[in-house]
């Protein structure tokens, strides 16, 4: 799988739901590490979602997790919550913010 191909996926997973509960701005850079690295965000701002393949400077929080385990959370075999506790996904910033985009994932 390639970072497009993540990025797709996560996209598709997330554009369809309803951001009510997300007013102002959400954005999670991802920091993709192991054998395909790379760096993607997601934004939410105003109920509009990006995700777009840059770095994010006014980020909430940034992750750094592997392809494989972004794509277990994303198909929902891996929460996000057990994948910090377990250390295969470090957060760095607001974790709360983080923990909310799981669960619009999983949604």
């Amino acid at each position: 799988m390639t970072v497009e191909q993540i990025m797709d996926k996560v996209y598709t997973k997330l554009n369809n739901k309803d951001f009510s509960g997300t007013e102002g701005k959400l954005a999670v850079q991802v920091n993709l590490t192991g054998k395909v690295g790379g760096v993607f965000y997601i934004e939410i701002l105003d109920g509009v979602l990006s995700v777009m393949p840059y770095e994010y400077i006014d980020k909430d929080a940034a992750i750094s997790v592997t392809m494989t385990n972004l794509d277990k959370i994303l198909s929902g075999k891996l929460k996000a919550s057990v994948a910090i506790a377990e250390s295969k996904m470090k957060v760095e910033g607001n974790i709360d913010k983080v923990l909310l985009l799981d669960t619009l994932l999983q949604q």
